[in-house]
């Protein structure tokens, strides 16, 4: 940008700056003053800083890393010096591989801008080394001082600002500061809508996408409803089907549809057109009237009300059941429940991308310790749950460049809307969590690791005892996953193996926590690796696992048929004890929290 640009660009910027903030203090007053009449809470606390604990630093190291990091930023200055002269721009670093927020060609062509890129690369670095070079006792304490110096480069990166932003530099001239007032409007609408705790940005508009229509469009019928859960049958595509029918237990955290994702990426339609008859819970998005409800509830009015459904519907004696994440958690909890019951119903279990052990929380094991802890109990006691658009932020900023600072640049600085996409639809879908459950899973499971012992936890009146669990389990995990390592997932399947009735068959997707699992055949994107022997560790499985290309869909196929029964005439949907009460895919799933500013 010349002279003449750059004040075109402070004159736009001043000329909004002034009605931003005072729109946004009117907000800020007005949802503030709503909640604290509404609930009686306190202000938000914030991000809760990492444990205290030991720390070393070598202060050789420290002194050569803090020399070479003047020294690179000496010869920075050198060659911008020259540059503003006519001179080449010397690279003195490149952005990380993947990183595509330097894309425009102004960051190298412009020694303005090229300095700034490589200033913040270099600083980045030195701050990602300093922390590298320290040693802590506590190895919890090493990870979330990554995690929050990592939040705090990305959130200073000179894309995020709106005079070192070449690509916003340019769009505030060719719309004279429009997308400056289109920013606004965007930020006061998300404003609006998110809660105290958290900016909800939008990644995909509300109305993008329509329920039944567009997405969770696989035909079937609600034949089951209680407080909890609305239970759906899909309607069999094939005229024989297998007799055993499947039962899917998707996460209580999020809404049951990515599992459904319209037809080209429906993990379900595809298993109807497999012929099996497949059953869903979908769980209710909870308020304050559901406060009170834990795994006792979760499991007895969702799991075993769904199978004693799923039982009576079909006539079968026998039905597998797959969980997915923390609906994998529940189904292993329900299993030793309904085992310590005599309850053998269940044939097989198949868990996909599951915790049992939580020694390795992965990224999400960041935000928790006790002190966080203590500020997440008091707010969710006050509100009766968690509220799911919290959650969705915290999961977001586990990958916070793409999922978050990318749709803050985009829609508040440039001003425009975001593109429909089907999986950041769902992403946005947020649900709430009921204060009970959220409650002890966070502490029974992430904080003191109890499950992983047997009879540690009572839930139901029952010591859990996940050994216990003695069917065929089918365990699943996603290489890249960031919020269940696939390592942990591997040891949770090993405590299954502790009985030997489990015949634990353990496949490893290539991706992450969603796009590992909805890996559709027909595109065969990500390989995955199977190997028929569970080894002592995941290192060791995976030096002998054979790659297969293609999805791990046909493998789970494969193997579930041979446990389903023998071919039987495909079933009506519903009985007369369970008739249809509504189409597919019900009414739980619809209840969005985006108008609500609680």
């Amino acid at each position: 940008m010349n002279q003449q640009e750059r004040m075109q660009v402070l004159g736009y910027i001043e000329k909004y700056s002034a009605e931003f903030s005072k729109l946004t203090a009117d907000v800020m007053n007005r949802v503030l003053t709503n909640t604290m009449a509404s609930d009686g809470s306190e202000p938000p606390a914030g991000l809760v800083m990492p444990e205290q604990g030991s720390v070393r630093i070598n202060p050789e190291q420290f002194l050569n890393q803090q020399m070479q990091f003047m020294q690179q930023q000496q010869q920075l200055w050198q060659s911008a010096s020259q540059a503003f002269l006519g001179g080449n721009v010397e690279t003195l670093i490149e952005p990380a591989k993947g990183d595509k927020r330097f894309a425009d060609p102004d960051w190298d062509g412009n020694p303005v801008f090229n300095y700034i890129k490589q200033a913040y690369l270099l600083n980045a670095q030195y701050m990602n080394q300093l922390v590298d070079s320290m040693e802590f006792d506590d190895p919890k304490l090493a990870e979330q001082v990554r995690f929050y110096t990592r939040q705090y480069v990305s959130s200073v990166a000179p894309t995020n600002f709106l005079l070192t932003n070449p690509e916003v530099c340019k769009e505030i001239l060719q719309t004279e500061g429009e997308n400056l007032a289109r920013g606004m409007d965007n930020f006061m609408r998300d404003l609006e809508q998110s809660p105290t705790e958290a900016l909800k940005i939008t990644q995909v508009k509300s109305d993008a996408f329509v329920l039944g229509k567009d997405l969770a469009n696989t035909e079937g019928g609600v034949v089951f409803k209680n407080e909890l859960i609305e239970l759906i049958q899909y309607k069999p595509t094939t005229e024989q089907v297998h007799s055993v029918p499947l039962l899917i237990l998707p996460p209580f955290i999020n809404k049951y549809y990515i599992l459904d994702l319209g037809e080209k990426k429906s993990l379900v339609k595809w298993l109807v057109s497999q012929g099996f008859t497949v059953f869903m819970a979908s769980w209710v998005n909870p308020n304050k009237q559901h406060a009170t409800f834990g795994f006792d509830e979760y499991v007895e009015l969702g799991a075993i009300a769904a199978l004693d459904a799923v039982c009576e519907i079909t006539g079968a004696e026998k039905v597998n059941v797959a969980g997915y994440c923390v609906g994998g958690t529940l189904l292993g909890i329900t299993q030793s429940v309904l085992k310590a019951r005599g309850d053998n119903r269940i044939n097989t279990c198949t868990f996909l991308t599951t915790l049992f052990d939580f020694s390795e929380p992965g990224e999400v094991g960041n935000y928790l310790s006790e002190d966080s802890f203590a500020v997440i109990e008091k707010t969710v006691k006050t509100k009766g749950y968690f509220d799911g658009r919290v959650l969705a932020l915290s999961f977001s900023l586990l990958r916070e460049n793409n999922l978050f600072w990318s749709f803050f640049i985009d829609n508040y600085l440039k001003g425009k809307d975001p593109m429909p996409f089907d999986i950041l639809y769902w992403n946005s879908d947020s649900t709430n969590v009921p204060a009970a459950v959220y409650i002890y899973y966070l502490r029974n499971m992430y904080l003191d690791n109890q499950l992983k012992h047997a009879g540690a936890l009572t839930i139901c009146d029952t010591p859990v005892d996940l050994a216990q669990v003695g069917v065929p389990s089918y365990c699943l995990a996603a290489q890249a996953d960031h919020i269940v390592l696939w390592q942990a997932a591997y040891k949770s399947a090993q405590i299954l193996a502790n009985n030997e009735a489990a015949q634990v068959r353990f496949v490893l997707t290539e991706s992450g926590h969603v796009a590992g699992v909805v890996n559709p055949t027909d595109r065969g994107k990500y390989p995955h690796w199977v190997n028929d022997t569970l080894a002592a560790d995941a290192e060791s499985w995976m030096a002998e696992a054979k790659q297969q290309e293609g999805s791990w869909w046909s493998d789970w196929r494969d193997w579930l048929a041979a446990r389903a029964g023998e071919q039987c005439a495909a079933p009506a949907v519903g009985s007369k004890k369970h008739p249809v009460v509504g189409d597919a895919p019900g009414s739980y799933v619809k209840v969005r929290l985006d108008h609500q500013a609680l």
